[in-house]
């Protein structure tokens, strides 16, 4: 299987392919949607997984135009701000499935193979809380270019608990497990 890793944050490319190479995959990567799209003519991959926001791009546009390279690409999109109007748009689009991320290795496979997960297996269909705060924090962080006073406002606590929060860090989440 091959398959094509579209997103943004490098760091999390480079240990998505990882983790996938070693379970016997083979992934390509793109930081950005036309070079994701010169990847996938090149390669006709099995399988897309497209974040949802590439840099200020909507990744949902590149649904149609990578299964018009080859219509039984699998996509697959992905996305650390989940909402049930993304995902239906994501799927009305053309997508195969929707993940929320930080998404395990394991969970990504069993969505490619259409496996169901094993009994007594861990459900990764609920993200930690915390995490989740974290990553909406680390979004308005984004927003208001790092200013830890506009982002306290922004999410209106105060910037001291904000500090608080930013000092416990949660994990580095389930990505390469």
């Amino acid at each position: 299987m091959n398959g094509l890793l579209v997103d943004d944050d490098a760091l999390f490319l480079r240990t998505l392919q990882r983790a996938l190479e070693r379970r016997g995959i083979r992934a390509s990567t793109a930081t950005d949607s036309q070079s994701a799209l010169d990847l996938a003519r090149q390669d006709s991959p099995d399988f897309v997984l497209v974040d949802l926001k590439i840099g200020k791009e909507s990744g949902l546009r590149l649904i149609g135009p990578l299964k018009e390279i080859r219509a039984t690409t699998r996509v697959v999109m992905m996305t650390g701000y989940a909402s049930v109007a993304t995902a239906v748009e994501a799927i009305k689009a053309g997508a195969d499935d929707y993940l929320v991320k930080p998404v395990s290795v394991d969970a990504i496979l069993r969505v490619l193979t259409d496996e169901p997960a094993e009994p007594g297996e861990d459900d990764d269909s609920m993200i930690p809380l915390g995490r989740l705060e974290w990553e909406h924090i680390q979004q308005a962080l984004r927003a208001t270019d790092g200013n830890i006073s506009a982002t306290a406002r922004l999410l209106g606590v105060h910037r001291r608990s904000l500090q608080r929060k930013l000092a416990k860090k949660p994990g580095s989440g389930n990505v390469g497990q």
